[in-house]
Parts: C-alpha cells; sequence; structure tokens
C-alpha cells in the first residue's frame, strides 16, 4: 500500500509539473517600455507628428470595454484623431504612470511582445469645464526591433466624457420652490430647538437619518448627533434665531432627489461668562418618502464655540 502511494505521489508532483510552460521573459525595464513612454509624451503634448512616427500605419486600436463581438477595431487615423481631440479641446493633459504602479514588458514565445502600462489619463474640457481624472489600462503590442506600435487595446472608465456630452447643452432639472411643506418642516425644527423643545425638533428626523457635519471627521448617526447636541447646548444656550435669505426647496429630476437649503443667523450664548457669537449655518436636508428628514447636511465654524 506504501508503494502505491509513493508512485501516486510521484504521478501527483510531475502532472504539477508538466503544466508549466514558459511562455517569455517580464521586464521592468525595457527598450519597449521607453517607447510607450514616448507615445504618452506625444498624446499629452499633442505632437502628431511624433505620436504618427510610432504606430504602425496598420495599427489597430481595440475598446477593452466592448460587448461588439464583431469589432474590427480603430485605425491609425482614428488613434491620430484622439490625440487632436485631447489637444484641441483639454487643458492640463496628461498620462501619468498610476501611483505605485509602473509597466511591464512581456516577450512571449506565442504572442509577440506587449507593454502593459496603467496610468491616469487627467485633462481639463476647454469648454464644459469637466475633468478627466481616471485609471487607464492599455496593452500594447509592439514590433520585434520596439520602434512601432501594432495594437492597442484600453480598458477604461468612460463615464466623464458622457458627462462632457450632458454638459454640452442647457438642460433642465427639476424645480426650485420659495414655498413648500418640507421647507415648513425645515422651519418648525429649527424654531423649537430655539425653544429648547429638542424633542418636538427630533420628531422631524427619521430615527435612521444621517449626519455629515463640516466639523466631524466621520457621517453621525441620529442618536449620534442628538448626543453631540447635548454637550453644545450643555455649555451654550440658543438666544434667537434668524433666517438668513430665504430658503430654497430644490425638487430634482435627476434621480428623482430632494433638498431644503436654509440659511441661519444663530445667536448662542454661553452659560458660564455671558460670551456672545453668532453662527452662520448652512443645512441642506433631504427629505424622504413620509415626509421626514433623512440626511442632513451641516456647514459652519464650529470653532467659534470653542
Amino acid at each position: 500500500m506504501k508503494y502505491i502511494i509513493h508512485i501516486v505521489s510521484f504521478l501527483f508532483v510531475f502532472s504539477l509539473n508538466a503544466q508549466k510552460n514558459k511562455n517569455g521573459t517580464i521586464y521592468d525595464e525595457h527598450p519597449g517600455i521607453d517607447l510607450i513612454a514616448s507615445f504618452h509624451e506625444a498624446y499629452a503634448s499633442g505632437d502628431i507628428e511624433k505620436a504618427s512616427s510610432i504606430l504602425h500605419d496598420d495599427v489597430k486600436w481595440y475598446d477593452g470595454n466592448t460587448e461588439n463581438k464583431d469589432a474590427e477595431g480603430g485605425t491609425k487615423n482614428n488613434v491620430l484623431n484622439n490625440i487632436k481631440w485631447f489637444r484641441d479641446y483639454f487643458d492640463y493633459v496628461s498620462f501619468n504612470d498610476t501611483e505605485g504602479a509602473y509597466p511591464d514588458m512581456l516577450e512571449t514565445k506565442r504572442s509577440g511582445n506587449w507593454v502593459q502600462s496603467w496610468f491616469y489619463v487627467y485633462g481639463v474640457h476647454k469648454i464644459t469645464g469637466v475633468e478627466l481624472d481616471h485609471p487607464v489600462l492599455r496593452m500594447y503590442r509592439v514590433n520585434d526591433d520596439n520602434t512601432k506600435i501594432l495594437a492597442i487595446i484600453e480598458y477604461s472608465n468612460k463615464l466623464n466624457f458622457s458627462r462632457i456630452g450632458d454638459a454640452g447643452t442647457d438642460r433642465k432639472n427639476g424645480t426650485i420652490y420659495i414655498s413648500h411643506q418640507h421647507i415648513n418642516t425645515v422651519r418648525k425644527a429649527m424654531y423649537a430647538f430655539l425653544n429648547g423643545d429638542a424633542e418636538k425638533a427630533y420628531s422631524f428626523f427619521d430615527e435612521n437619518s444621517r449626519f455629515h457635519d463640516i466639523n466631524e471627521e466621520n457621517v453621525m448617526s441620529f442618536e449620534e448627533i442628538k448626543a453631540r447636541d447635548n454637550k453644545i447646548f450643555a455649555n451654550w444656550t440658543m438666544t434667537a434665531l434668524d433666517e438668513s435669505g430665504y430658503p430654497d426647496y430644490l425638487e430634482y429630476d435627476w434621480r428623482d432627489s430632494n433638498a431644503v437649503q436654509s440659511w441661519w443667523n444663530m445667536r448662542m450664548t454661553r452659560n458660564s461668562d455671558g460670551k456672545e457669537v453668532v453662527l452662520k449655518v448652512l443645512f441642506i436636508d433631504w427629505f424622504g418618502e413620509e415626509g421626514k428628514i433623512i440626511r442632513r447636511f451641516l456647514y459652519w465654524n464650529g470653532s467659534l464655540l470653542k
């Protein structure tokens, strides 16, 4: 039995070794990598002549994200037109290696020579101001003497490009109200705070609501904001509360979202010595289907209460 086990073990180890087949070598320094670096410099600077000299006349440019099984790929002219597009329509263009990453040169026996390049595309669209800042993986196939790019396969997020298209025309995104029941809800909550009726004030908030305070590192829960407010009002008293300007209720078409923006002058007196301060506060309140506040953003200078 022991003899049989030894034979089986030998065959298993042999089968594992037999599955290995070296198909080439990987380099982190190579003339092919230098070629791609030069190509990226030409791309970023809009140097059409230099880029053209690096691209093979029959180069193919493939979108690695496409679901089109019959895609034939772009031509050299398509690549050069893309470089012109960046040159003519974007400021501050750069194609820099992703931080912590570096390109690899793969000299393969079966598929030729490939450079894998991870980089960030950056640029600001001159017309719309939309910022591009997203990661890209490109696979470049190069010829044997590392002087020409034969093929490009690109994997990237095209979301910001669609934003450029959306920003090119004027579009409405809902309605602004100067009077609305949600504005009334915010007022009732705030004046309940002024009059020391915290229970009523918090009743206008959903028990699962979240609070984003510019003075806090983390998003706070309903119970956490109540505990934080109790600490503040243990040392300070709100003596007056005035609307600054007027609140707006924004009912957006996009994502079917909504918010009340309200600006306040909150007059506070320190209990220990009578010191008075006026807090300039902006609240942005999101409402749920039940008409309660489900998320509040708070912008104010917390250092005034130190």
